[in-house]
């Protein structure tokens, strides 16, 4: 078996050009492991990583880092800034995009755009735009939006 197959048979060998991982800088490593953390392990993500400053959370050949470094320059992250705006991330279906919305709801996340949900982005565009307490975006997009449950 190749090095690059897991014994489950699915591919370890990311394929060129795919992204290897994103670090966000974050106030506070608590109040994000708190709501990025929780909705990361709903998406299938696993702690990777863990040290006083940072977490990271994987799937796949890809992994996402939070970290409260000591050389951030500004206390507040403002996605209307230039740099990064938000993060999307596929899920399952309508019915899956709309559970993992009501749950971060409940754990301190704001819908964004109640009165065009969940078609913020489009009529065939089945999404939810959620940001957390320090303003992070994050977008959950239906993977099969044909089983509309609005």
């Amino acid at each position: 078996m190749s090095s690059d197959v897991t014994a489950e048979g699915l591919v370890n060998r990311p394929a060129h050009g795919t992204l290897h991982h994103v670090e966000i800088w974050v106030p506070d490593l608590g109040r994000a492991v708190a709501s990025l953390g929780r909705l990361l392990r709903a998406l299938g993500y696993s702690v990777h990583q863990s040290w006083e400053g940072g977490r990271s959370w994987r799937l796949g050949p890809t992994y996402l880092v939070l970290e409260q470094s000591p050389a951030m320059s500004a206390g507040r992250y403002d996605r209307r800034r230039p740099g990064l705006n938000h993060l999307a991330f596929h899920v399952e279906d309508a019915a899956v995009v709309e559970e993992l919305a009501a749950d971060a709801v409940r754990h301190g996340w704001r819908l964004m755009f109640p009165e065009l949900h969940p078609h913020a982005g489009g009529a065939q565009h089945y999404a939810a735009y959620l940001e957390d307490a320090d303003g992070f975006e994050v977008e959950l997009v239906a993977i099969d939006s044909s089983r509309h449950t609005t």
